[in-house]
């Protein structure tokens, strides 16, 4: 997995500066971050709207999955705009491997 995201990751960074006229993550950059941050927000609205559906047994495992896709996408946009490396991100989740989520989270706490 990692190899997928720095492969997308490298393509987010490249187009960073490209025409806005030719490239979807040039556009969203040249509309500011709050635009970047509209479509995280979006996306993580459509996956939790996906699930449900898929729950209740109106939607599909396919549908959440390609929504999740769409939220990993913008939110690697996001990270690439701040200048934060998903490998950060990466870099925390295996921390937390062997720690239970309520030991993980009362350290935070601390």
């Amino acid at each position: 997995m990692p190899d997928v995201l720095d492969a997308l990751a490298s393509v987010i960074a490249g187009r960073r500066a490209a025409s806005p006229d030719t490239s979807y993550v040039a556009s969203l950059n040249a509309k500011g971050v709050n635009k970047i941050l509209e479509k995280v927000g979006e996306e993580a609205i459509e996956v939790v709207i996906a699930a449900k559906d898929a729950e209740s047994g109106v939607g599909s495992s396919k549908e959440v999955i390609n929504e999740v896709a769409d939220l990993v996408f913008h939110t690697l946009v996001m990270l690439d705009r701040l200048g934060i490396s998903h490998n950060e991100v990466l870099d925390v989740l295996a921390s937390r491997q062997g720690l239970s989520g309520l030991e993980e989270k009362a350290s935070r706490n601390q």
